[in-house]
């Protein structure tokens, strides 16, 4: 009986704590949580069982023009990389890339290495400088979620938009600089095995936060799930 107090009082303990630390840290209270739902089978993001498929999930999108782009800014959706259980979003989406090879220095992750998805290049990254070479992308970019849609939501919504784990990879600062706010239509990353994964990650954020796409862009997207057509959603 005595153990089973002492159980039951760590586990109620450890509930406070976890309750303490959500009101001291209320900006990470989304991406705590979203971080969490979003963690599955494939890079800690793909949906149990993968029986939503893409090409379901784009018909599904409202297809129509871009809105201008007046007003944006990325301080329209957050004003940095909010903490997460007291370390840096950045330093927990480099960690999920770079799996159990990463290592790391408290929060930070100092060297490791992994398929670079836009790319397809194998990286082995040995020094903070190289580390710092890797950006975090959103898969869809602000600007471009800021013309289908994001400008109507509510700014928690576009904190979400911008923290959500779903929408965020560690990808080569060079292949992200050339994709700027690109959609489908305008481009793809060069490593083509990525292709599809990658188009199913952009319907996905977008039916997930209801943001629209263009006529062009569906087209483009539906030319590469053509090549794919069991490829899941993700996260969704």
């Amino acid at each position: 009986m005595k153990l089973k107090a002492r159980r039951l009082a760590v586990v109620v303990f450890a509930l406070i704590g976890v309750i303490a630390w959500l009101i001291v840290n209320p900006a990470s209270y989304e991406s705590f949580f979203t971080l969490a739902e979003n963690t599955g089978a494939e890079n800690g993001l793909q949906s149990e069982g993968g029986d939503l498929l893409a090409t379901h999930l784009l018909e599904k999108l409202e297809v129509k023009g871009r809105a201008p782009k007046t007003g944006y800014s990325r301080e329209q959706f957050y004003d940095g990389w909010p903490d997460v259980d007291g370390c840096s979003l950045r330093q927990r989406i480099l960690k999920r890339e770079l799996g159990d090879s990463a290592v790391l220095d408290g929060c930070n992750v100092v060297a490791g290495e992994y398929d670079e998805p836009y790319t397809g290049e194998h990286k082995v990254l040995t020094e903070r400088a190289q580390i710092a070479e890797i950006q975090i992308d959103h898969v869809v970019a602000l600007s471009d979620a800021w013309q289908k849609g994001a400008q109507g939501l509510s700014v928690e919504q576009r904190y979400k938009i911008a923290t959500d784990p779903l929408n965020l990879l560690a990808v080569d600062g060079e292949a992200n600089k050339q994709k700027s706010d690109g959609d489908a239509a305008t481009w793809l990353p060069k490593n083509k095995k990525f292709r599809c994964q990658y188009v199913a990650r952009q319907v996905s954020v977008k039916y997930k936060y209801g943001l629209w796409i263009t006529k062009a862009e569906k087209e483009a997207i539906q030319r590469i799930l053509t090549n794919c057509p069991n490829e899941p959603a993700i996260g969704v």
